[in-house]
């Protein structure tokens, strides 16, 4: 019985760091990065089923209505979504596949797919979230405190995940993060058949020994 890969959540308030996380994990370990299908029209260099699923606003609704997204949102006019099939093929070949979305995105993943890994980054206060938004330096006065003020809402969604991971260093993150994948790897729940083929071989093993 070949193991099953794990779908791993990465989401956090802006700022917290999951984007530069998520880049460092696809250097360290071989994940399959989760692509989006969406409506809206190829910018210059986007390559169809590279950095997206470029589809028709009808056979977008269309998948909708059959069910094949894992999590979707209409965006300024656009549809934006995880196709299923392509996500649940990886993972059945025994590759872990990551996937970093926002937090409506996520648990709308975690209705339709419980069995995924839901990791929420954490900055390391909020002192130094503002620091790093500032630091972005594309912010006006407004907009630093509307994103700052979302954070500070968003970070109220944590018990909603399995697990929260403190982005101290880029560097320890993704160590908590292997950690965390290679510990769901060894949970009863998802190694159970392989559990039982090891029970029934050492059972035939010792009727025939």
């Amino acid at each position: 019985m070949n193991e099953k890969g794990v779908l791993v959540v990465l989401s956090g308030p802006s700022g917290a760091g999951k984007g530069t996380i998520c880049k460092a994990l696809l250097e360290k370990e071989d994940f399959w990065l989760s692509v989006s299908a969406t409506t809206r029209s190829p910018r210059n260099g986007e390559i169809d089923g590279k950095n997206y699923f470029f589809l028709t606003k009808d056979k977008f609704e269309e998948e909708i209505a059959n069910n094949r997204f894992l999590e979707y949102a209409e965006v300024y006019g656009n549809y934006y979504g995880t196709p299923k099939e392509h996500v649940m093929e990886v993972i059945d070949s025994g590759r872990d596949v990551i996937l970093e979305i926002d937090i409506q995105g996520a648990l709308k993943v975690k209705e339709n797919y419980p069995g995924g890994v839901f990791i929420f980054i954490l900055p390391p206060s909020m002192e130094e979230l503002r620091n790093r938004i500032i630091g972005r330096g594309s912010e006006t006065p407004e907009s630093l405190m509307i994103r700052f003020k979302s954070a500070y809402h968003e970070i109220n969604y944590v018990s909603k995940y399995n697990y929260a991971v403190v982005n101290d260093t880029v560097e320890n993150a993704v160590k908590k993060i292997q950690s965390i994948v290679a510990a769901e790897k060894c949970r009863v729940d998802r190694i159970k058949e392989e559990i039982l083929d090891s029970k029934e071989g050492l059972i035939h093993e010792q009727l025939y020994d």
